[in-house]
């Protein structure tokens, strides 16, 4: 009852008349970080810690099967940049990571791993996890667990975003304008958002497949990569269609770009531009003027 009454009280501040950040009509480049690093599988989301001045880009990719001499963990680097995207360092949690951000509730850097639904099966090193920084903000190879899997998230592929005010994650289902509101205590969605693409002029095949940012900007909570378009469209915490903020038409986005590559933090959605560099540059783009 009490989960009922809050997503309630969210979809009704959502329509509420509030205060409204203006959507730049084109993106701003916020930040270029070139990757230094070939990544280990798929470059995956990326997080920022204030405190430190610290960019965290997360790879993905499955673990071994493992064996007699070898446990099944993933050789998936997480990497660390400085504000001005200076390499830092790198390291290996072992985790096949498809959501990392910094969880200001819990002071700590957390990953969502695939397959945390268990939609495909149960795995090892599976759920969500909290990753050990040093200091100074170097990543470390050591973590502790959060949550093991949880069928409440929906699609095995999906990159949650996480609401800290709420202690909510929204994971968008693939192939689908669908949004799963979870509670991380609940095995079960306490809510559903279908985002309103017709009246942004997107189809499903031409929007990122598994990740919908969440802003925590009122009334435009929701911001998803239109990949065919090269727009980043904002959504109202129902689902409503707000507006559009045009990418650079010269960035050339690849198959790649549905799948992967993609980032909520420090206030800017992150875009993977994989033909510029050794290794491929993430954008940070700012797209709303707060």
């Amino acid at each position: 009852m009490r989960t009922s009454l809050l997503i309630l009280s969210l979809f009704t501040i959502a329509t509420a008349p509030i205060a409204q950040a203006e959507i730049l009509p084109e993106a701003q480049t916020g930040i270029k970080i070139a990757l230094v690093k070939k990544p280990t599988t798929r470059p995956m989301t990326v997080a920022y810690i204030p405190g430190l001045k610290r960019y965290y880009i997360a790879d993905g990719g499955l673990a071994p099967l493992g064996s007699e001499t070898e446990a099944p963990f993933s050789k998936s680097l997480i990497h660390a940049y400085d504000d001005e995207g200076n390499y830092v360092n790198s390291a290996q949690p072992g985790y096949d990571n498809r959501s990392i951000y910094y969880n200001i509730n819990t002071h700590k850097l957390e990953t969502i791993t695939y397959n945390i639904s268990s939609d495909l099966g149960f795995a090892p090193n599976s759920g969500i996890f909290s990753i050990d920084v040093t200091e100074t903000g170097e990543i470390k190879s050591s973590s502790d667990e959060i949550s093991q899997f949880n069928p409440a998230f929906g699609h095995a592929s999906t990159m949650p975003s996480y609401d800290a005010e709420n202690n909510l994650y929204y994971a968008k289902q693939a192939r689908s304008n669908k949004v799963f509101v979870v509670n991380p205590k609940v095995r079960e969605k306490v809510g559903e958002i279908q985002l309103e693409l017709d009246k942004s002029g997107a189809k499903i095949d031409d929007i990122s497949d598994a990740f919908v940012a969440y802003t925590a900007v009122k009334g435009e909570e929701f911001a998803l990569l239109d990949v065919d378009h090269k727009a980043i469209l904002v959504f109202d915490m129902s689902g409503k269609y707000i507006g559009r903020s045009e990418l650079p038409k010269t960035m050339k986005l690849r198959a790649n770009n549905y799948y992967s590559g993609l980032g909520y933090a420090n206030e800017m959605l992150f875009v993977y531009h994989e033909p510029e560099g050794e290794f491929g540059t993430y954008y940070g783009f700012k797209f709303q003027k707060n």
